[in-house]
């Protein structure tokens, strides 16, 4: 038991000795130019070097990126679409540079003396809460990849993603931007696109409505339609073949509704079923076949 209270009184009397050693050592060490010297040296090394680094990177991104065009470019001379080589070129530009961002801050942290290895074991300690706060990250790059595997949408494609509709103007892989036609610019995370409405896949039908009084003659609007028929389709090579004249389908508030069947190349519908409308119209009103008009009253009377 004495030997115990000996070893540990003397345990105590030691540390203060070793506590005024080490203080001693840290002035010497701070009055002594050699270590201002070496340290300084070691600073501007590893600002040397991180230079060296950055610029080393920047070239292997600029020589990646441009290594990734030339690749989108051939593809674009085969049988690959336009749409989908620029997919693909952006993709591929995204991944590269996130490995070279990860590459490059491993190597800056090796040369500012950061333990690596401690900090990857050490962040074991936070991997259940980093691991609840990527699900929604892994879920947008899992769902981002099937997207691209199989073609749901490119690029330059007009779709429709649940309430959203447009044209895509860029596809990652955990999100997606579609420019609706106000210019406005949606970012969709891809784990939230669960229905893809591609406008831009194979030719694309779209229906002329005209509304006619009951009483109209259908004959002559007929007659008046194939001869518009006849004079625009071989004007529009955009068209798939010749107008379908569907004839009357119903009549709904009063009104006769007459359909027309367009089948056009992708793209093109919106702006061939404008052209044929107008030249409906128009040929309608020349044959003085009367249509309905919606009158509104816009005046503001008040009585006295």
């Amino acid at each position: 038991m004495n030997n115990l209270l000996g070893k540990y009184t003397s345990q105590l009397n030691q540390q203060p000795k070793q506590s005024g050693q080490n203080q001693t050592l840290f002035l010497q060490q701070i009055n002594n130019p050699q270590y201002w010297i070496n340290l300084f040296n070691t600073l501007l090394s590893n600002v040397v070097k991180i230079i060296l680094v950055t610029l080393f990177f920047l070239v292997l991104y600029r020589f990646g990126k441009s290594f990734v065009s030339r690749i989108s470019n051939n593809l674009r001379h085969d049988k690959t679409s336009s749409n989908r080589s620029r997919t693909i070129a952006t993709l591929a530009q995204n991944i590269y540079f996130y490995f070279l961002v990860f590459i490059y801050i491993y190597v800056i942290l090796s040369i500012c003396g950061v333990p690596i290895g401690a900090l990857i074991t050490g962040a074991g300690i936070f991997s259940l809460a980093l691991g609840l706060g990527a699900q929604g990250f892994v879920s947008d790059v899992v769902n981002g990849v099937f997207i691209l595997v199989e073609q749901q949408l490119d690029v330059g494609d007009v779709v429709k993603v649940n309430d959203i509709s447009g044209t895509v103007t860029y596809v990652g892989l955990r999100t997606t931007q579609i420019r609706s036609a106000d210019g406005t610019l949606n970012y969709i995370p891809n784990r939230n696109i669960t229905i893809v409405q591609n406008l831009s896949r194979g030719n694309m039908t779209t229906i002329i409505d005209l509304q006619l009084f009951p009483h109209t003659n259908i004959q002559q609007v007929t007659r008046v339609l194939e001869q518009v028929n006849q004079q625009l389709t071989p004007q529009n090579p955009d068209l798939i073949q010749a107008p379908k004249l569907l004839g009357p389908t119903e009549v709904r508030l009063g009104l006769l509704h007459y359909q027309i069947q367009l089948d056009t190349k992708n793209g093109t519908q919106e702006i061939l079923k404008r052209k044929f409308l107008g030249a409906y119209l128009a040929a309608l009103q020349a044959a003085n076949i009367q249509m309905p008009e919606n009158s509104m009253d816009l005046s503001n009377k008040t009585q006295a």
